[in-house]
């Protein structure tokens, strides 16, 4: 074989291992059908849902509204447009997150598809004893640092 096209071989075999590598590593941040990627029990409220390694947002049909989990803000009605704010105004009531029922949406802006969560999730209205993260004795939770045993979690962990 001669030298230019040994060295043709090397450099073909090289950047074929390289692209075989980057796939393979972007095989482990790719998400799940439903579009996740990894886990955020962490960034999870404690209010959360138990069940979910993964929550993007929490659609709560009891104000029929949303909860950022990334952005820590809710995502609710103002007239006709959503807003963004850390908590929900007055007018929607004396809303408890640890007592009401949230279903999980990981899809982007999905506010935009309210009708339908509307329609899909609104028989959960009213609900009031979905497990939350904060009462969850499972160690998965413990990472979350507002968990109660989230500082027994980090001592044992950190030894």
């Amino acid at each position: 074989m001669s030298k230019s096209r040994l060295g043709f071989s090397l450099l073909c075999a090289v950047i074929f291992t390289g692209m075989a590598a980057l796939s393979i590593g972007c095989m482990g941040t790719m998400g799940t059908m439903d579009g996740s990627i990894g886990v955020n029990i962490g960034d999870q409220p404690v209010w959360g849902p138990t069940g979910y390694d993964r929550a993007d947002y929490y659609y709560i049909p009891d104000v029929d509204s949303y909860y950022s989990v990334s952005e820590h803000q809710y995502i609710y009605r103002d007239g006709s447009t959503w807003t963004h704010g850390a908590s929900l105004p007055s007018s929607y009531g004396n809303h408890d997150p640890y007592h009401s029922y949230k279903v999980v949406i990981n899809e982007d802006k999905p506010y935009q598809n309210n009708d339908s969560h509307r329609a899909k999730y609104g028989s959960f209205k009213g609900v009031k004893d979905q497990p939350v993260i904060r009462d969850s004795h499972d160690p998965k939770y413990f990472v979350n640092k507002d968990h109660p045993e989230h500082d027994k979690w980090v001592k044992e962990h950190n030894r």
